[in-house]
């Protein structure tokens, strides 16, 4: 099998995020339009927005793929295909698709456009895939819960010209490759549908029929009661046995997170996949490793690719925060580096820098300044704009991180 350098493929919930993205090394990006996309929370984008996204992830190299992996009803199907045929003639290079009728549809009125199936779709062999390459698709995103060991024995059995998608970090579903109807039951929000309201990550108790006013507790031997609590993935250390395994694609989950958590991630895998290539063999660096720590995250773990299951963790469903964000650069101007405020910082703490094209280094905020030119001690107000003195290349959209001290018990 020859190995392949795999893209990296990052979300894009709004134009922030989808600017964060490119800047900090995605070779594509996958994000929706207003309708048809199986994320509603982040703003997404209107047709204008998602012309002038098209063309400004082009004029830097980078592909766009549309998100259309909802299950649309009959009455959906009317709006579709001018949806379709807009995206084709912005140049939109790839659709994510989970439903047969919208493959067989796009391939009519769009055919200038890859079309890649859908995670939800659930492909876990080799005739599945193979199936979705005679259909037309270029690309299959595989199930998360196909093991590296399988993945490779799919890539053998396929057309050499279908390419393959997985997932190498963030969120884990509970439920198979996304189909789950829990929240649609408990509230009305429809999963399938871009809707979810997360109830895996709630905590439960236990109602006896007879005695629906006593609420018992589910915890025992010092465990929780948050049962369906999904661990994160992180695959980071393991992409060389990605690339052995012939995947096309790695894709980085969170559409619905901050433009920090794209960036950050974005740059670490960034960093990860071109150190593997350029040194294979070699242990990945620590320093790499650790970028992925400094954003909000569940436990981390391999998820179902070494086999057996990715864990959950029952005694809570909130996130680790090791690090907090503290400013982004806007640019510098007669020697002052501009930057916005997103957390309290102040007047001589020391903070650590995330910026494009350059491995992360830490700083010392000497000198601070209002809006106004007068010194200040802490920029205390959200949003902020506060004027630092340094002689560093601190870069427009660099992201100003600071350590929290652990919580006592």
């Amino acid at each position: 099998m020859t190995r392949v350098r795999p893209e990296l493929l990052s979300p894009a919930g709004d134009r922030e995020r989808l600017e964060a993205a490119v800047r900090y090394g995605a070779d594509a990006v996958y994000l929706a339009g207003k309708s048809f996309g199986m994320r509603s929370a982040p703003q997404n984008f209107g047709e204008e927005e998602l012309r002038e996204a098209v063309a400004y992830c082009h004029a830097r190299g980078v592909k766009v793929y549309v998100t259309c992996n909802t299950l649309p009803r009959n009455g959906e199907f009317e709006e579709l295909p001018s949806f379709l045929t807009a995206c084709q003639d912005m140049g939109v290079d790839a659709f994510i698709i989970s439903d047969l009728g919208v493959l067989a549809l796009a391939g009519k009125v769009a055919p200038q456009v890859e079309r890649h199936i859908s995670t939800q779709t659930g492909i876990v062999n080799y005739a599945a895939a193979q199936v979705c390459w005679e259909l037309g698709a270029k690309r299959v995103v595989l199930a998360r819960e196909v093991p590296l060991s399988e993945i490779k024995g799919i890539r053998e059995r396929v057309d050499p010209g279908l390419e393959l998608e997985a997932f190498v970090h963030g969120a884990m579903c509970m439920s198979f490759s996304g189909r789950c109807v829990i929240s649609n039951y408990m509230t009305g929000r429809d999963a399938n549908r871009g809707e979810c309201a997360q109830p895996c990550r709630w905590e439960y108790h236990l109602v006896e029929a007879q005695r629906p006013g006593e609420v018992y507790s589910l915890v025992q031997e010092e465990k929780g009661a948050y049962f369906f609590n999904s661990n994160d993935l992180r695959m980071i250390d393991a992409i060389p046995q990605m690339m052995d395994a012939g995947i096309t694609s790695l894709k980085i989950e969170g559409r619905a997170k901050s433009a920090y958590y794209v960036a950050c991630v974005t740059a670490a895998y960034r960093r990860a996949i071109d150190f593997a290539w350029e040194h294979p063999g070699e242990p990945l660096p620590a320093a790499i490793l650790a970028e992925t720590e400094k954003i909000s995250h569940r436990p981390y773990s391999h998820g179902f690719y070494f086999g057996g299951e990715p864990g959950q963790t029952l005694d809570r469903s909130h996130y680790a925060r090791g690090y907090e964000l503290v400013a982004v650069c806007q640019g510098r101007e007669d020697g002052l580096v501009t930057l916005r405020e997103r957390n309290r910082f102040f007047r001589g703490q020391g903070v650590d820098i995330l910026q494009p094209g350059r491995e992360p280094f830490t700083a010392t905020l000497d000198e601070l300044y209002n809006e106004d030119g007068e010194a200040i001690q802490v920029a205390p107000h959200a949003e902020m704009v506060v004027r630092w003195k340094t002689d560093l290349d601190v870069a427009p959209g660099a992201y100003l991180r600071v350590k929290k001290e652990p919580r006592s018990e």
